[in-house]
């Protein structure tokens, strides 16, 4: 099950990517905004990215303007690895290597047909780990509070 969020310059991004998921048989739940009336995309994104914290929601993912602003309130939820994208290698690799749990698509930046193509292969890549799981381990302490140095 995928959490989706976004703010009111996402939600028409959101709302093409829910067919794009429909027509693949992909559950979602979607947590706001549902109109395209003026929402900030902190409370969407706080609401998706627990969803996936208490593990109701594999992943989440986010719309707003840029992908940017919505990634940095993600970011803030602990545990949640998310990443702003607008090609293909980013969201491949944010996967592979950085085991992103929350994908953020820039409805400003990103037209319909190459977000679909993003959330497949954010979707369908999985976690190389290896060295990568050391330095998701590393986030993990920094996010805990923790030195590195």
């Amino acid at each position: 099950m995928l959490a989706l969020g976004s703010d009111h310059a996402g939600f028409p991004l959101k709302e093409e990517i829910k067919k794009y998921l429909d027509s693949n048989h992909i559950e979602y739940k979607d947590f706001g905004c549902y109109t395209p009336e003026r929402f900030d995309y902190a409370i969407a994104a706080q609401k998706a990215c627990d969803a996936v914290i208490s593990g109701e929601c594999d992943k989440a993912i986010l719309f707003c303007g840029t992908g940017i602003g919505i990634s940095m309130a993600a970011n803030k939820v602990k545990g949640i690895r998310a990443a702003a994208c607008s090609d293909y290698f980013s969201a491949k690799y944010t996967r592979a290597h950085n085991d992103a749990n929350c994908l953020c698509l820039g409805a400003r930046v990103v037209g319909a047909g190459l977000a679909e193509e993003l959330v497949d292969v954010f979707l369908n890549t999985e976690f190389e780990g290896g060295r990568h799981k050391t330095r998701i381990d590393q986030i993990a302490d920094i996010e805990n509070g923790r030195k590195l140095y």
